[in-house]
């Protein structure tokens, strides 16, 4: 039996999901969350085999819960559920750890195939997350230039994009409020920045809020 976690942070997607893979005789979904922090804690709690993240979430996007789930349960393998077919989605979900790539259009043909996949130690893609792009990211031929902020300074601007305040950051990402102010300072020197305005406009260019 596959066990399942679901995380997205819309009730009836999430509802669809598990309606989904429920009529399944080989998948048992144990548990639902709202957004990456509470996905984290179910992992943690339930250890399922898949976690199925959606990539835009309050609070911790789903590339970012995919690095947490990878350092505190490496045994459950994470597949990404986005509206996004694009290429940058599907690259920072392999550099997360992520096991597997699904559009949510494409859910109700493929997810239940991606879910088995992954389950079984395989990667799983679809739409335009080809082999090919596979192969062009193993070979390193992205020709990027690297971000300049941790993942853990990527959660605290994402936070501050929320109009999360320091004391709630901390409590989100179990830190002291000393380190969450820490985080701002590197990330604002960082990024040459001097406000959370400016922050805002980054998050967004980065995909971690909506605008």
């Amino acid at each position: 039996m596959i066990r399942v976690l679901i995380a997205d942070d819309h009730g009836i997607v999430r509802s669809g999901l598990r309606m989904l893979l429920d009529r399944q005789e080989d998948i048992d979904v144990v548990g639902e969350a709202e957004d990456g922090v509470e996905a984290l804690e179910v992992v943690q709690s339930k250890q399922p085999d898949v976690a199925v993240l959606d990539v835009s979430m309050p609070r911790m996007t789903g590339l970012q819960a995919a690095r947490e789930i990878g350092a505190y349960s490496p045994d459950t393998r994470v597949l990404l559920l986005s509206m996004h077919d694009d290429e940058r989605y599907f690259f920072e979900g392999l550099e997360a750890g992520a096991a597997g790539y699904v559009l949510k259009r494409a859910a109700d043909t493929d997810l239940i195939d991606a879910v088995r996949t992954v389950a079984g130690g395989r990667t799983f893609l679809s739409g335009t997350a080809q082999e090919s792009l596979m192969r062009e990211w193993q070979e390193g031929r992205r020709g990027e230039p690297a971000d300049p902020l941790t993942p853990r300074e990527l959660e605290v601007v994402k936070l501050i994009a929320e109009a999360y305040t320091n004391k709630q950051i901390a409590q989100t990402l179990k830190l002291s409020e000393k380190t969450v102010e820490s985080h701002r300072a590197n990330v604002l020197s960082k990024l040459d920045m001097s406000d959370r305005v400016e922050l805002v406009r980054y998050a967004i260019r980065r995909g971690l809020v909506e605008a």
